[in-house]
């Protein structure tokens, strides 16, 4: 009787220890988890100042390297480079005229000039003129192409009232997007603010 009661309680005793042993090794398991998930989820040390490499800035790929269109663009290519063309600055055998800041007036000082222009137009009868309205930088695009519309059609009433008829001229607006002169001054401004005239 007291052998199997010594035996029940070493039995009880390996039970406990068994359980202890078990469970410790649980815990460690779960430990261990918990340590690699905080060692994956931990961010990495910022790097020092000094050890911070930047990569240049590449040049961009000059047209020659760019690899050929698509047989669909290529349409489109064509139609956006005829658009360039079509704002180049053409020659004129006319001078320009000048306005004031946000004005569309003729000026005084423009008067010699649509005089001439007109006195060729009239002598000339085949001959048609296409006015271009040009603004400064200042200003949307927007409000630019709106007063350099002005501006030419300014210009094509004054050339009306000189005796030029009406199919010899034609009116178009660059706004700012020709300008003469590239600069941010006064006088680049002031060369700027013009109506050109080209032959058609």
């Amino acid at each position: 009787m007291r052998l199997a009661g010594g035996y029940k309680w070493g039995l009880a005793v390996l039970l406990v220890l068994a359980l202890i042993a078990t469970g410790c090794a649980k815990k460690e398991v779960v430990r261990s988890n918990e340590e690699a998930g905080k060692t994956a989820e931990a961010p990495a040390p910022a790097p020092k100042p000094e050890s911070i490499v930047s990569e240049p800035i590449k040049p961009e790929t000059p047209p020659q390297e760019a690899p050929p269109p698509a047989a669909g663009t290529q349409t489109a290519m064509a139609e956006a480079a005829a658009g360039v063309a079509a704002t180049e600055e053409k020659a004129s055998q006319f001078d320009d005229i000048h306005f004031d800041f946000d004005k569309s007036f003729v000026r005084e000082d423009a008067k010699p000039s649509l005089a001439k222009v007109a006195d060729y137009l009239k002598k000339n009868a085949a001959a048609k003129v296409q006015i271009e309205g040009h603004c400064d930088e200042r200003g949307t695009a927007e409000y630019n192409m709106a007063l350099g519309a002005r501006r030419a059609e300014s210009a094509r009433k004054y050339l009306l009232s000189l005796g030029v008829k009406t199919a010899a001229l034609s009116t178009v607006s660059y706004g700012k997007e020709k300008p003469l002169d590239p600069g941010h001054t006064e006088d680049a401004w002031a060369k700027n603010r013009r109506g050109h005239f080209v032959l058609k």
